[in-house]
């Protein structure tokens, strides 16, 4: 397993690439919510995700072949594989499935990818990405299962760390890179608390099964947290250092969606609105005193969801 110590190497090694995003405090009563509470604007982040960070790690740890890179995702994964390769001078191919949101299936033409949307979900248009690269010799570089990847993500918390004080940090879970980062980079010192929405349990049915399993994926936050398995790494690190597992509804996710438009005029997509759908749902509800924190992780989705 990574250590703190790797993520803060992945840190300063993509420092260049990526954006210091900003945080908000609010004090108790915001959003309902009745702990004061810390919002880490990572939606501000490089191709409008956290997943610029894992992405840039993977290509700069990295021997890139001719052939350039590989990817799979939901949307957000390949947009900042997409992008990070075009700001190092590499090809990519990103396959996305038929169910990825036309915003981020337009980001990523809009980085000089090519790409593939194959299948109805996440797992089919890896096969196909995995296929591809086989023939290629193109570099994979995984959504969300590789150690490389996830302590680039990581990175998110160590300079949330240092920009708010916080006793817990939610975390929006769909293979896991993102809360395996997190978890390692800060889990020791804080309480990471993972959130799903009901559509999307990976984590959680993991949790209780003990081990990985396969899940059926719908709802929402499909495009973005639809992984039908937890990463077998990041199930490990799960294991060890996530105190809590959530679910939330999809109309708790708009609710969450709709108050960070309404208050603030920030956009997220569903799953960069799930943390804080679980403080205003009670999902999650933190003890008296406590303070906590959530990632509004991702933003590429429709305008017209805020219309």
């Amino acid at each position: 397993m990574i250590s703190r110590t790797d993520v803060e190497a992945a840190w300063r090694l993509i420092a260049s690439q990526v954006r210091r995003t900003p945080a908000l405090e609010l004090p108790a009563g915001g959003f309902g919510v009745t702990a004061p509470l810390a919002l880490k604007l990572e939606s501000l982040q490089v191709s409008g995700s956290f997943k610029g960070r894992g992405a840039f790690h993977k290509l700069l740890a990295s021997q890139v072949p001719a052939a350039g890179i590989i990817a799979a995702s939901g949307g957000n994964h390949g947009a900042a594989a997409a992008y990070a390769a075009r700001a190092l001078g590499h090809k990519a191919e990103i396959f996305v499935p038929t169910i990825a949101s036309p915003a981020k299936v337009a980001r990523l033409r809009s980085y000089g990818a090519i790409v593939h949307q194959i299948g109805e979900v996440y797992a089919q248009a890896r096969a196909a990405s995995e296929r591809r690269a086989a023939e290629t010799g193109a570099l994979a570089v995984a959504a969300y299962d590789d150690p490389v990847v996830f302590a680039g993500a990581g990175s998110v918390a160590l300079e949330f760390a240092e920009q708010a004080a916080f006793d817990t940090l939610l975390v929006a879970v769909g293979g896991g890179g993102l809360i395996a980062g997190c978890a390692v980079a800060i889990g020791e010192r804080s309480k990471v608390v993972a959130v799903e929405t009901e559509g999307t349990p990976t984590l959680h049915e993991a949790l209780r099964a003990g081990r990985p399993v396969e899940v059926a994926i719908s709802g929402i936050a499909a495009d973005a947290l639809g992984a039908s398995r937890i990463g077998a790494p990041n199930f490990e690190v799960a294991q060890k250092l996530v105190r809590q597992s959530v679910l939330v509804t999809d109309d708790a996710v708009r609710a969450a969606q709709r108050a960070l438009w309404d208050e603030l005029r920030i956009i997220a997509e569903p799953a960069g609105a799930t943390g804080l759908a679980a403080l205003m749902s009670g999902a999650y509800r933190p003890a008296a005193g406590e303070r906590v924190a959530t990632l509004i992780c991702g933003a590429n989705t429709e305008l017209g969801t805020f219309r």
